[in-house]
């Protein structure tokens, strides 16, 4: 799909105005009761449901994932005389939206809370998904009334939160099919609510997990020397692996090893015979990503071999970063510059999180915006993956606006 990224945006009459009360509140209370029933990757039939359901209610034909969780949804121009399916010919502007909810317990008190123990919408999935609902109503009548330009396809990908992502099987299961261009966005705590974070290329990191294991002979600790002393072996893996990594691959590609789990040993008299350590592998850069595992397994083989461990290595590979492709990045930048002028863009820093989102760029170009979610005047130093995590609302509204902005103006500019 070609655009020219200068291209004259429409009159501000063609753009439709503020969302109605009626469909704000039911955008609110929507992303409220998915923020009460949050659900794991995989497993997100009610949520699936509930957005088949409302779609379904709205004249749309939404199609379930083969998995039976998420779905894609065409939303196709022409009015009234509209066919029921792609014509196969002109590509589709894809949004996409993730589903899925985190295993950490919401520690908020308030109204909406989760009802699921131990499980919190705390990245803001539930908001994501609302505002990709949200444009489908939104662009659904603007169909019937003949002024949607271009195709849209909504696709609600389950499994973000899981290595190495839902989004492969979505794109297996054809939600790329007919697709020229794809967007995105993604709450961001550290934004204030009614702004935008963009950055042309690199936005996100590459995230994979490691999981290693030594074995070695035990023994009692007055006789180190006739064993393989698991503990230091262990300790050493730790802290000389991510030291070794630094000195072996450029600086800039921000290659990083840190450890979340590390454990060995039960008596203070007994050196093991086993230990575990897993923690994740980041990186800022694609083409350094692409060697990363190799580099990974050499440099643990090396230190367990130092210190006569045997050592087994499992590496995940996860999400290369998201690379958001410039006409697409302008897109987004010229939408929400149109609908609420140019002090509501602002840049954004390369982030070390993982995003599936970069599954799809391998494919069809794209970029993801940065959602601002914090309400003005909030001082407090708020973060994703929390289970304090929550959002100023009124982002919902924003997101719905952005993202009709630019499927109007994606067709504008065919």
């Amino acid at each position: 799909m070609s655009r020219e990224s200068n291209a004259e945006p429409p009159p501000e009459a063609e753009l439709p105005g503020a969302l109605p009360p009626a469909l704000r509140a039911e955008l609110i209370a929507f992303r409220r009761d998915l923020h009460m029933h949050p659900e794991l990757g995989n497993q997100e039939f009610r949520t699936t449901a509930a957005l088949k359901g409302r779609l379904e209610r709205a004249g749309l034909r939404p199609r379930v994932l083969p998995l039976g969780t998420g779905l894609m949804c065409d939303i196709l121009p022409g009015g009234p005389d509209a066919p029921v399916s792609w014509d196969g010919v002109r590509p589709m502007l894809a949004l996409r939206a993730d589903i899925d909810a985190l295993p950490i317990p919401d520690t908020k008190t308030v109204s909406y809370r989760s009802t699921v123990p131990g499980r919190a919408h705390a990245c803001g999935h539930d908001v994501h998904t609302t505002v990709v609902l949200g444009t489908g109503l939104v662009l659904a009548e603007l169909a019937a009334l003949g002024r949607l330009p271009y195709p849209v396809r909504l696709i609600f990908q389950p499994a973000e939160e899981v290595l190495p992502g839902g989004a492969a099987e979505a794109i297996a299961a054809g939600v790329l099919d007919g697709v020229g261009r794809i967007l995105a966005l993604h709450c961001d705590p550290r934004v204030d609510v009614g702004r935008i974070g963009l950055r042309t290329g690199a936005i996100t990191s590459a995230c994979d997990r490691l999981e290693v294991t030594l074995g070695g002979a035990g023994g009692h600790t007055a006789r180190p020397h006739l064993t393989t002393d698991l503990v230091t072996a262990a300790a050493k893996v730790a802290t000389e692996v991510p030291a070794l990594l630094a000195r072996r691959v450029d600086a800039r590609s921000g290659l990083s090893v840190t450890w979340g789990r590390l454990e060995t040993g039960h008596a203070p008299n007994v050196i093991p015979q086993h230990a575990e350590l897993a923690g994740t592998v980041r990186c800022l850069d694609l083409a350094a990503w692409r060697e990363a595992a190799d580099l990974v397994h050499a440099a643990v083989d090396e230190v367990a071999t130092m210190h006569r461990a045997k050592s087994q290595i499992t590496y995940v590979r996860g999400v290369p970063p998201v690379i958001n492709e410039p006409a697409a990045t302008e897109l987004l930048r010229d939408a929400m510059v149109t609908r609420r002028g140019p002090q509501s863009v602002e840049g954004t820093e390369q982030s070390l999180g993982g995003e599936d989102f970069s599954w799809y760029l391998e494919h069809v170009p794209g970029a993801m915006a940065r959602l601002g979610v914090r309400a003005i005047g909030d001082t407090a130093r708020r973060d994703l993956h929390c289970g304090d995590f929550d959002v100023d609302e009124g982002a919902i509204e924003v997101g719905v606006e952005l993202f009709t902005a630019a499927a109007l103006l994606d067709g504008h500019r065919a």
